[in-house]
């Protein structure tokens, strides 16, 4: 019986501890990093900054890999986040939109080489989170393949973390959604506007989604 292939896709929040320098920490704990990354199995790692605040993805077709086991040698970093028995210094963010997903390695492979990782935060107002969810599950399944195809909305409380490749990689994907309705509204940016807490920027600049940087990559 031919096993069917697999790609987990992972991201992780963590809180970093005060008067830490990140970049210093996380560079030097580079090479280590891409020793375990090769041990348990995961690629296109990146982390992305907010602050103390730390965004983490990366994928492997292997279901269990920890960020505990990736990062053990920078752990003493980070803050313990409370909710479970055991300590964590690395919470789960839930999928809850992807524009494709994987389907083959051959399907899955990167083509373009230049493009970077990319991400961007947001707020959440508490009492539209299943609409926003809602929504989006719809336009996920009306319209596989409508934007970035390693584009991808994670949820932790209420910040949502959006991991995206630029430039951005725009096909259709060889399988249908799981909806044959098509009811994501037209006015998709005036249905969504009101979801959201704003953050204060500039007014060149989006007010709901925030642009955070790239740390390390491997």
């Amino acid at each position: 019986m031919k096993t069917r292939w697999l790609m987990y896709r992972y991201h992780f929040r963590a809180q970093c501890r005060e008067n830490i320098d990140l970049e210093r920490e996380f560079n030097e704990a580079l090479s280590v990093l891409q020793i375990r990354m090769k041990e348990f199995g995961a690629s296109h790692l990146s982390l992305f900054h907010f602050g103390t605040q730390l965004f983490l993805y990366y994928e492997s077709p292997a279901k269990t890999v920890d960020p505990h086991s990736l990062f053990a040698h920078c752990e003493d970093a980070l803050e313990t986040w409370p909710g479970t028995d055991k300590p964590r210094r690395w919470v789960p963010m839930m999928d809850i939109f992807h524009y494709q997903q994987p389907i083959s390695e051959k399907h899955w492979l990167r083509t373009n080489t230049s493009a970077k990782p990319y991400a961007r935060i947001a707020h959440l107002k508490p009492d539209k989170v299943a609409s926003y969810v809602f929504y989006h599950y719809q336009y996920q399944e009306e319209k596989p393949g409508d934007g970035d195809k390693y584009g991808m909305i994670a949820l932790h409380e209420n910040l949502m973390f959006f991991y995206s490749e630029d430039p951005a990689t725009v096909e259709k994907p060889s399988y249908s959604g799981k909806l044959s309705s098509s009811n994501t509204p037209s006015d998709w940016a005036g249905t969504m506007e009101p979801h959201f807490i704003p953050w204060d920027q500039p007014a060149e600049q989006s007010r709901i989604w925030l642009e955070i940087p790239l740390m390390i990559q491997a």
